[in-house]
């Protein structure tokens, strides 16, 4: 029987934005799981410059209904998978999905603008899809720099505002629009928090489904080709980035 910890606190409901019925039953979907959780770990693992840290203590900030587990799993192997969200059924979900899959996840309720772990206390912090629900983005970048120890790496996955307002996302799924940033302003956030990396850190996926004013289809039915890097709007940044050693 695996260990998956519960540990409920107050949530503050006005500092995110929940999603609709139709995402939440998304987030649930083999699509969810395999083309979105999936691809991105694994290309967040190819974002790295050297070696992963071995056996880490591993926060999933924003775990949902803990679908990213077996990925992290697989991937970084934790001597500690921990998972904070900050609405309660979605971590009554986690829990299930962790018992399911045998696997021991130390849960606790939080907004990501108030984590409830100690400074310096995290290895890896895994930030998949949340950021862009957020209302206090500052903060919670503040908190995730803070529970990192030096060296400490943030996997920050993200969807740009190029994604996000668009009349499919708009009609399906609900977001603080006043928040939503382009790729390049997220980058410009994380440096001005503290964290360090390079062109080789960063990648800018350009995923079907991402493209929701025509989902890629010439692209698919081989009648174009996706314009490249710099010659488009980005819709989605993927970044390894980390807390430095030496703090100013």
């Amino acid at each position: 029987m695996p260990d998956t910890e519960l540990q409920q606190r107050p949530f503050l409901s006005d500092t995110y934005v929940e999603e609709t019925r139709i995402g939440f039953r998304f987030l649930s979907s083999h699509t969810w799981q395999h083309h979105v959780l999936r691809v991105a770990i694994d290309d967040l693992r190819g974002l790295f410059d050297g070696d992963l840290p071995q056996a880490p203590v591993l926060l999933d900030a924003g775990c949902g209904q803990g679908k990213s587990f077996k990925h992290l799993h697989r991937v970084f192997a934790p001597s500690r998978l921990l998972g904070t969200d900050a609405d309660p059924h979605s971590l009554a979900l986690s829990a299930a999905e962790a018992q399911r899959l045998g696997l021991s996840v130390e849960l606790r309720g939080s907004d990501c603008a108030r984590l409830q772990y100690p400074d310096a206390s995290v290895d890896i912090l895994f930030c998949h899809q949340t950021f862009h629900h957020l209302v206090e983005q500052e903060k919670a970048l503040a908190e995730f720099h803070r529970v990192l120890k030096p060296g400490g790496y943030l996997l920050f996955a993200e969807s740009t505002v190029a994604y996000i307002d668009t009349w499919v996302i708009r009609w399906f799924f609900r977001h603080p629009m006043h928040v939503q940033k382009s790729a390049g302003q997220y980058l410009h956030m994380l440096r001005a928090q503290g964290f360090s990396f390079g062109p080789q850190n960063v990648s800018y996926p350009y995923l079907w489904w991402s493209r929701a004013k025509d989902f890629g289809l010439l692209e698919r039915l081989g009648l174009r080709r996706p314009p490249p890097v710099g010659q488009r709007e980005e819709t989605l940044v993927n970044v390894v980035a980390r807390k430095p050693l030496e703090q100013p």
